[in-house]
């Protein structure tokens, strides 16, 4: 019996989403910081900004995570039990690891800083710091490594810079906020792709979400008046009972 188009069709919707899942948060930064207080603060600050953070609180626990996922950044406190944040430097430079190091310490002497530089440190926030400080040098570390590495993304028009989060189509700029941001740019790695609506609450709120909430369809409408609003083509598309895509229409 020859399968029916719409069962063809869900199950290569089904095999092209399990295929999408881990690539669709793009900014990943590992927190290895002791204090629970500070890594949380961090953490959220990071997550609202629309990056995928993973904590690890001591030294030899930040090395298996580091060694075993790609990160695009690492926050790292040099005063960690065990194996201290100096030695997890040392040992992932050894291994030829690129990934930029955001060192934090509360020794702010001259030589504790150049010790850090010297084992491989990329930046260095003494504590207490402002979150605001740690975002812009998180920032600048990124553009200065991935600058090559992860080009702009343009679909139609639109253009989506995944380091300063600029968005623009048509040339002209378009300001999203956090979320906005976060579901455009799922979306927008796979124009064409019909993203389901617990996929994309899972890659943008967390596994914390309430699947009875309407905060997906809420945010999508504000998302759809910024990138559609003037334009005869359109780009944001529901697709009923299944959930969301990018794709260039007429009308």
């Amino acid at each position: 019996m020859l399968p029916t188009v719409a069962s063809t069709t869900s199950r290569a919707l089904v095999v092209g989403l399990s295929n999408l899942i881990l690539d669709i948060t793009p900014m990943r930064v590992l927190v290895i910081e002791d204090e629970a207080k500070v890594a949380s603060f961090i953490k959220k600050g990071l997550e609202e900004n629309a990056f995928s953070v993973d904590v690890a609180s001591t030294g030899e626990d930040g090395l298996e995570l580091a060694r075993s996922a790609d990160y695009h950044a690492i926050v790292l406190d040099l005063m960690l039990p065990g194996i201290d944040g100096l030695e997890v430097v040392r040992r992932l430079r050894d291994r030829r690891s690129s990934v930029p190091v955001l060192a934090l310490t509360a020794r702010n002497t001259l030589e504790d800083r150049i010790s850090g530089l010297d084992c491989g440190c990329d930046d260095y926030l003494p504590k207490p710091f402002a979150f605001d400080e740690l975002l812009a040098r998180l920032r600048a570390l990124l553009r200065r490594a991935t600058s090559r590495q992860v080009p702009k993304m343009e679909y139609a028009g639109l253009a989506v810079d995944p380091v300063s989060r600029a968005v623009s189509r048509d040339g002209k700029p378009i300001e999203l906020t956090n979320k906005e941001y976060a579901l455009l740019e799922m979306l927008l790695r796979h124009p064409g792709q019909v993203f389901t609506r617990t996929s994309l609450l899972e890659g943008v709120w967390g596994y914390d979400f309430d699947p009875g909430s309407n905060v997906l369809e809420v945010y999508m409408n504000f998302l759809r008046k910024k990138l559609d609003q003037g334009h005869s083509k359109k780009l944001l598309h529901t697709i009923r009972g299944v959930g969301y895509v990018l794709r260039e229409e007429s009308g």
